[in-house]
């Protein structure tokens, strides 16, 4: 049984080499950026400033 989960184990860390999939999780970024940050951070009655 061992074997069999090997193999297995092997096929998909070569398919995966070879076609990944597609993980939006990886390449999106959870929760404010930077951006955000320096928006929030001047004071209320200013409006921001692009840099």
């Amino acid at each position: 049984m061992t074997i069999l989960r090997h193999i297995t184990h092997f096929a998909f860390a070569v398919r995966e080499f070879v076609a990944p999939t597609y993980r939006p999780e990886r390449h999106y970024m959870r929760g404010p950026g930077p951006a955000c940050a320096r928006r929030q951070s001047g004071s209320f009655g200013t409006p921001a400033t692009s840099h």
